[in-house]
């Protein structure tokens, strides 16, 4: 089928949304299959899921946009899906799909009902202006719930019944009414072909051989091959970048190329450049000759939560690991990095991430990918500190804490939480989140047996451990979804932690000041088992301005001075133990503690 036949009036643009595990990468196989865009026999379970960790883990990490085309009433229709992730942290994934599309199918599992991440996409859909088509799937499995799942949507968000399809992805029934239905109720994309060129960049990706590639939705004019073949010139409006295009096409769902990309059409442009930082997601391009265009409204650049420092084990493979984090960031642009010395470590970079899983999966990649050997420090926040002097400024480690008379006031990042979870569990959840120093706004019972809370609580609490907690007190029931409201003041304090007398800065952390000694007393005990024992007792020490709040003694060996003597008066022996006592307090003074390199990949990992 050409793509002359089809009308700009049949083009339709939707995304997949859903929470984590409630079947949008087997709809999207169904999909494929029943538009015939790819056969049977060469269909995989996630075909759209092409990194060996999406498979492994069952999530869906990065979108994928593919071209279906369709025959309806003697209609050819374009349908161009996105398959979006649905763990919280890729959340930002989900609000650059809905940026490219006009619908949006709403998958919910029939056994398991509305979960944090569906309220968190519905909104996100709905302030996005798009249509959405609810969907129950898995109806097929035995412990599914349909009508109790269907009132829940309809309370809840207000659906009527009669709108909300039921299908099968596994077995495919009910896909072929969803394609007609997608067709029915999301609109076609405007028309704006008459005038000059404007693309979205929404997604992008480095090729080893063609350099950068732009995922782009063609929003005004068109791009065509004999553009391209003249090499007219493009133009990234965020970055003030130029390029000749070297190419162009489709997903289908692997690239192909194409002779035409029209107004309300979404495909690919190799731009022909190399340097990865010139093609921004969430930017504008456009050809050269059309002068200055206004920046498409995009959706706004996110800004990394959580914080952690990742090193190579072997220092010489630092230039490595710096180019595989720049071939990493183009591919997510959520990602940033700095570099960073570290006395004990060496040579590595400062990261920002969205999330803990997001962390854990962009270092597996690195490893995978790059093969590289990778050590990573715990997670911490950004912190705002407001000097004496006026000035604010921003802290990622309590290495750049100011010193405390120069410090005015502290902020942290505060996130609104939406928990999910049968109501069985109330009590526990409540109190988990006073614990963390929770705020509730909302509790909500949008049927009988479910309870949605919304809390407002501390990011650096929600990753010290609160989502395993969480599933722990709830047997793995309750779902979790959040995002970043403000900054507030806090007391918050930096922890030096000493060993024999002398401060070890890559150890030093900062912390809320109630609990820092509970803290430093659990760090110190660990500390206490991995530190080597020297041959003098060593004191281990947290201290916050000098003051001493918790200690630990690592005890010295000792040789038995006396095992020679086989008799003797009791001054041969006093005189012995003598000598010896006074050779541990000379070693005690002037000895120095060497902490091995292991111990502190042990320690920073903790």
């Amino acid at each position: 089928m050409s793509k002359t036949q089809i009308k700009s009036e049949n083009f339709r643009n939707f995304c997949i949304i859903a929470h984590i595990d409630h079947g949008k990468s087997t709809l999207a196989d169904r999909l494929l299959e029943y538009t015939k865009t790819i056969e049977k026999r060469d269909l995989k379970e996630q075909t759209l899921d092409s990194l060996d960790l999406e498979k492994e883990r069952g999530i869906t990490i990065k979108l994928k946009p593919v071209r279906m085309e369709y025959t309806l009433d003697n209609e050819n229709y374009e349908l161009n899906l996105i398959d979006t992730p649905g763990h919280v942290d890729f959340s930002y994934e989900v609000s650059r799909s809905l940026a490219a599309c006009e619908g949006a199918v709403l998958v919910v599992d029939a056994t398991q009902g509305i979960q944090a991440q569906t309220v968190s996409n519905v909104y996100k859909a709905i302030d996005a202006n798009l249509t959405i088509i609810p969907v129950l799937n898995k109806i097929d499995l035995p412990s599914s719930d349909v009508e109790k799942v269907t009132n829940d949507l309809v309370n809840t968000f207000g659906f009527k019944a009669e709108e909300i399809l039921k299908v099968s992805a596994k077995t495919g029934d009910g896909v072929h009414e969803l394609i007609k239905e997608i067709i029915d109720r999301v609109p076609a994309p405007v028309n704006n072909l008459d005038k000059p060129l404007r693309a979205l960049i929404f997604d992008s990706f480095y090729d080893s051989y063609l350099g950068v590639v732009a995922v782009v939705k063609v929003v005004d004019g068109s791009i065509s091959m004999q553009e391209i073949s003249s090499r007219k010139e493009l133009k990234f409006f965020a970055t003030n970048s130029f390029s000749i295009p070297e190419g162009m096409g489709i997903f289908q769902p692997s690239r192909k190329s194409c002779e035409l990309l029209r107004s309300g059409e979404v495909g690919y442009i190799l731009t022909g450049l190399k340097n990865i930082s010139k093609v921004k997601v969430g930017d504008t391009l456009g050809f050269t000759e059309n002068g200055k265009l206004e920046s498409l409204p995009g959706y706004k650049e996110v800004k990394p939560f959580v914080f952690l420092s990742i090193y190579t084990v072997d220092n010489d493979r630092f230039p490595d690991l710096r180019e595989a984090l720049e071939k990493m960031a183009l591919t997510d642009s959520s990602i940033s990095y700095e570099p960073e010395n570290n006395m004990a470590l060496g040579f590595g970079f400062r990261c920002g991430f969205l999330g803990l899983l997001h962390a854990d999966v962009i270092q597996e990649r690195l490893e995978r990918e790059f093969n590289l050997d990778l050590i990573s420090t715990t997670p911490s926040v950004e912190y705002q500190v407001d000097l004496t002097s006026g000035e604010t400024i921003e802290v990622r480690t309590a290495y750049d804490m100011p010193d405390v008379t120069r410090i005015s006031q502290i902020r942290e990042p505060w996130i609104l939480m939406t928990i999910v979870t049968p109501n069985t569990y109330t009590g526990p959840i409540i109190t988990l989140c006073e614990t963390k120093r929770g705020v509730m706004k909302k509790m909500e019972y949008p049927t009988t047996d479910r309870v949605i809370f919304e809390y407002e609580i501390p990011l650096v609490e929600l990753i010290s451990n609160f989502f395993d907690e969480l599933k722990s007190i709830t047997s793995g029931y309750a779902s979790l979804d959040y995002e970043m409201l403000d900054y507030r003041p806090v007391k918050a304090v930096k922890v030096d932690i000493l060993v024999h007398n002398q401060i070890v800065p890559p150890l030093s952390f900062i912390v809320v000041r109630d609990k820092a000694e509970l803290v430093s007393r659990a760090l110190l005990k660990k500390l206490k088992d991995i530190i080597p024992r020297q041959q003098f007792q060593v004191s281990l020490q947290a201290a916050i301005n000098a003051k001493v709040i918790a200690r630990e003694d690592l005890s010295g060996f000792r040789k038995d001075v006396l095992a020679k003597m086989s008799g003797g008066h009791r001054e041969r022996k006093d005189k012995l133990l003598d000598i010896q006592k006074k050779g541990k307090e000379r070693m005690k003074k002037f000895g120095k503690v060497d902490i091995p390199q292991d111990a502190f990949r042990q320690i920073l990992s903790l």
